[in-house]
């Protein structure tokens, strides 16, 4: 296949299907090493492999300072190596994460106020703006396969995207753009907007508490427990940003 504009190697794939070919997006496991011990195996799409481990042990609150992240040697590339002095795994369990949710049945707000302190942002963002943000997320893959979700982070001022990030699991989407975001030296997220193609469960708020986003918007609809979260930790959450509306649950305060 040739080079695609904007699209990591190995993230598309060609099946047969009655009457041609269709693109899909591929999904492989990964496996995430800390300090030489497997402690998760995410099924993502490949690309940005790094990012994603860096991303994924810091909204776990297993890291805190961006670590050092690379492939091993001698494994083929869906193993990612994660080295942080004095970090280390909960011993209780262990992690396995599919495309479709997070960290599936974990997760009590007072478990994520432990590594997640209320968000302290001035930031304010016009409506106008925040909700025209999900028409704002580039999403190559998805232009060709309609099989991937998105996250991107955005300015307030204008709405300006920053970063952007595909994944067949929109937790690992969101996990690459905190990961990248953390190994640049760029959190917490105070004046920054995070943005989500698809609804918004309590797994994306309790990452983008953790990266001290102070707004979280997606295209589709927020869970109970996800507004709980978002109120608990001082987000301002809003969901259905589509044909130039938004509604906001949280911190309304933030959307002049």
């Amino acid at each position: 296949m040739a080079a695609l504009e904007g699209v990591a190697a190995g993230m598309l794939a060609r099946v047969q299907r009655d009457g041609g070919v269709d693109e899909v997006a591929v999904e492989l496991p990964l496996e995430i090493r800390l300090n030489g011990e497997a402690v998760a195996v995410t099924m993502r799409t490949p690309g940005h492999d790094l990012e994603l481990a860096a991303g994924f042990l810091y909204g776990e609150g297993i890291v805190d300072d961006p670590p050092e992240v690379g492939l091993p040697e001698d494994l083929a590339a869906n193993v990612v190596e994660v080295t942080a002095l004095g970090a280390e795994p909960p011993a209780s369990r262990r992690f396995y994460t599919t495309s479709s949710c997070g960290i599936c049945g974990k997760g009590a707000l007072e478990e994520v106020a432990v590594h997640a302190p209320p968000v302290e942002s001035e930031l304010r963002i016009e409506r106008g703006v925040l909700a025209a943000l999900p028409d704002r997320l580039r999403q190559p893959v998805f232009e060709r396969t309609g099989g991937l979700h998105a996250t991107g982070l955005f300015t307030a001022a204008g709405g300006d995207p920053l970063l952007v990030r595909e994944d067949v699991g929109r937790h690992n989407a969101m996990d690459k753009v905190i990961g990248r975001v953390l190994l640049d030296g760029g959190l917490p997220l105070r004046d920054r907007v995070l943005c989500v193609s698809g609804r918004l469960g309590f797994e994306l708020v309790q990452k983008a508490a953790r990266a001290g986003a102070p707004v979280l918007v997606g295209v589709g609809a927020p869970t109970s427990l996800a507004v709980e979260l978002a109120g608990d930790r001082g987000l301002t959450l809003a969901g259905f940003a589509r044909g130039g509306s938004v509604n906001v649950y949280t911190r309304p305060e933030r959307v002049v």
